[in-house]
């Protein structure tokens, strides 16, 4: 049976990422997201428009998507309140958010220089995704109250590293699903991928034909 409800939040579970720009002054801003979904070699991102995170993207167009395990769980919870927009928004200050510059620091993180984009990656994400932005739209623009204050993002993905530990054994391009064990959002707390529950008909299909435009560019680069 089924009823009518009204949920305050529609995360039924999507990964974590944790995305690296640039600020103003250079320094690096590292932000939690789990508004994220991928096809082929782009990426799409939910975003406040007035963070810090969607600014520096206006602004370089470049950024790196950092994707944790659930061995990164802790580093994300102590971002999870921060924010790289100083004052702190009073939507943030409602929320407890607090203002932060070192985000590497404080979530005992260590960085690596990217290949293709100035945002450094996170050394302890088993994925990490270089990447530049194709595209910005606003999001309920037919509402006059939401319009301007939440943005999508398009991502093209330059550079891909991926951590020795996740691949697949003889084939370094491709992940193994039953070593990979993202961190997954749902409803505002943590979890990951369990065991396979049904063989899948796709799988079926050889990845290499879903080979991309935009993954013969990245390996052209």
């Amino acid at each position: 049976m089924h009823i009518k409800s009204y949920p305050s939040i529609l995360y039924f579970g999507t990964p974590v990422a944790l995305i690296s720009t640039k600020n103003p002054n250079e320094t690096d801003n590292l932000a939690p997201i789990s508004s994220i979904f991928w096809l082929g070699w782009r990426c799409v991102i939910g975003l406040g428009a007035s963070s810090q995170t969607a600014k520096n993207l206006m602004r370089t167009k470049e950024a790196v998507l950092n994707l944790p395990s659930v061995n990164e769980a802790e580093a994300v919870n102590l971002l999870a309140k921060t924010t790289g927009t100083n004052p702190v928004p009073q939507t943030k200050l409602s929320k407890g958010y607090r203002f932060e510059e070192n985000k590497f620091k404080i979530a005992g993180l260590t960085s690596r220089r990217s290949e293709t984009v100035g945002p450094l990656r996170v050394n302890e994400c088993p994925v990490q995704l270089e990447a530049v932005v194709k595209a910005i739209h606003n999001l309920a623009e037919d509402d006059d109250t939401q319009r301007g204050k939440i943005i999508t993002v398009e991502l093209k993905i330059n550079r891909i590293f991926l951590h020795k530990s996740i691949i697949m054994r003889h084939n370094p391009n491709r992940i193994d699903p039953m070593k990979w064990k993202p961190l997954i959002m749902s409803f505002q707390e943590f979890y990951t991928l369990g065991s396979k529950v049904h063989n899948s008909v796709l799988a079926e299909i050889p990845e290499h034909l879903y080979d991309a435009y935009d993954k013969k560019l990245a390996e052209e680069q």
